[in-house]
């Protein structure tokens, strides 16, 4: 456990970049232009800078509130969230062109409001990005869907490049930190997705210093691989606010080249293990 007054001094080792100039401006200026979110900004992502200085972005759809309330993510929640837009799509896939994107990831607030949970939204999202951009790769990263089967196969043949899913923490500490998710149906949800994906690599992610030990996140590894994961991202979880979950550990970067290479020795075919790994940082060069 971090000692008082620790949490609030970045070590050497996490050096978040700041970039400014033509290309980020461009980025927020397709965005804001098209009435677009990222999860980069609603979720105060510290990757943000570097990844809009690259002309990339991770596409938030289904607007910026979210129907639950996990205690480690800072995007904005609420019971009633506005109806999905339905000339998003468009829109989304519009900016992708703009943005030369030649991989592109849709991710979502929660929406248990809806009868689906977004799902033809997601569907109808991977259809106008395959018209517009029809040699891009497509990764989406989505909610439960409440272990619908139904609901999560209605993504799966809308046929994106990956699917991805995350298990955010250890099985202990899941119920206390995620709202309404739960560890084995996050796990149920990944095994429906490789057994029905028809091939369409699955990916999750999970984040380190919540609480866990490093047993626990071996014991989840094995767990991920074992419901047919076959990308994984590792990264450090850093508090939004002090109203967030409290941050317990730093852990070393090489503790995450440890469990990068035990990753690898389980047959995950792709691992990103770090500090500033986020589910879709560089998630293009990852599937590659």
């Amino acid at each position: 456990m971090l000692e008082k007054g620790t949490k609030n001094r970045l070590p050497p080792w996490i050096r978040i970049r700041v970039n400014c100039g033509g290309a980020r401006e461009e980025v927020h200026s397709i965005l804001s232009g098209l009435k677009l979110n990222t999860v980069c900004s609603s979720a105060r992502c510290p990757n943000l800078s570097e990844c809009w200085h690259h002309r990339t972005a991770t596409f938030m759809i289904l607007g910026d509130e979210c129907t639950r309330n996990c205690k480690f993510c800072a995007v904005t929640h609420g019971p009633r969230p506005a109806p999905p837009d339905p000339d998003e799509p468009r829109r989304l896939a519009e900016a992708a062109a703009k943005m030369n994107l030649k991989f592109v990831v849709v991710t979502s607030v929660t929406r248990d409001d809806l009868p689906d949970g977004g799902a033809a939204h997601f569907a109808a999202v991977i259809r106008e990005l395959r018209g517009k951009l029809p040699e891009a790769g497509i990764e989406v990263l989505t909610p439960d869907f409440n272990g619908n089967r139904e609901h999560l196969n209605l993504v799966l043949a809308a046929r994106p490049s990956v699917f991805n899913h995350n298990v955010e923490t250890v099985e202990r500490l899941s119920a206390s930190i995620r709202n309404k998710a739960t560890y084995r149906r996050t796990l149920e949800v990944l095994r429906m997705a490789a057994e029905d994906g028809d091939g369409t690599p699955v990916k999750s992610g999970l984040m380190v210093g919540l609480g866990e030990t490093d047993g626990e996140v071996l014991q989840t590894l094995r767990d991920l691989r074992h419901a047919g994961v076959s990308i994984l991202t590792i990264g450090q979880y850093l508090p939004p606010s002090d109203a967030h979950w409290p941050l317990d550990r730093y852990v070393e970067p090489a503790v995450f080249e440890q469990w990068g290479r035990f990753a690898g020795e389980l047959g995950f075919t792709s691992v990103a293990s770090a500090p500033l790994v986020r589910s879709s940082y560089r998630a293009g060069e990852l599937v590659r």
